[in-house]
């Protein structure tokens, strides 16, 4: 680790203006800074799944993706920075197809639920699609690799999967769209 923090407020930012970590001072609001705060919100989110009882094998792979956003978000603080590679991507490809291979064909849509750590694995999952959409928006001004991008994609699809993994597991199962509720009843 590099510069260990013995005060947590350097009263820097109170101007509005923040540094990256190659010593730039940018405005708190810039595209840059909105990306890989999302990124750090979505490693809460993704806090909140493990602080749930889950599968050792769910816990494991969550844990490897903290650590993979940790370092997808210094990437994202560091202009240039290379830190999530395809091999990381492949990885998430190879997990989520194990944990897919399990789990029923999808006929229906499903809604967020299917238990406590299911439901945080689906707020996850919609926290990652922000990621997302807030590292291609920042791509339209600034250089982002596409990794960061590619890996942004298929977490939020690993995510999807674990949310419906975790809801097989707890017991309560997913919870279907009723979209028959709409039809209009036919008159004679």
């Amino acid at each position: 680790m590099g510069n260990r923090l013995s005060k947590i407020y350097t009263r820097t930012g109170d101007d509005g203006t923040t540094g990256l970590g190659d010593g730039t001072r940018v405005t708190k609001d810039s595209a840059r800074v909105g990306a890989y705060g999302t990124v750090d919100e979505l490693n809460s989110a993704i806090g909140m799944v493990l602080a749930q009882e889950i599968p050792a094998a769910v816990r494991e792979t969550l844990t490897q993706v903290q650590h993979d956003l940790f370092d997808l978000g210094g990437e994202l603080c560091i202009p240039g920075m290379a830190m999530v590679h395809a091999a990381d991507i492949d990885r998430l490809e190879t997990t989520l197809d194990g944990f897919n291979a399990d789990l029923p064909a999808l006929k229906d849509f499903i809604l967020p639920g299917g238990g406590m750590a299911a439901a945080c694995c689906h707020l996850a999952r919609t926290v990652c699609r922000r990621a997302e959409r807030d590292v291609v928006a920042l791509s339209r001004s600034e250089t982002v690799r596409v990794e960061a991008m590619h890996y942004l994609n298929r977490l939020s699809d690993l995510l999807f999967v674990l949310a419906r993994v975790l809801a097989r597991a707890s017991g309560h199962g997913e919870v279907l769209w009723q979209h028959e509720r709409r039809k209009k009843p036919r008159t004679p």
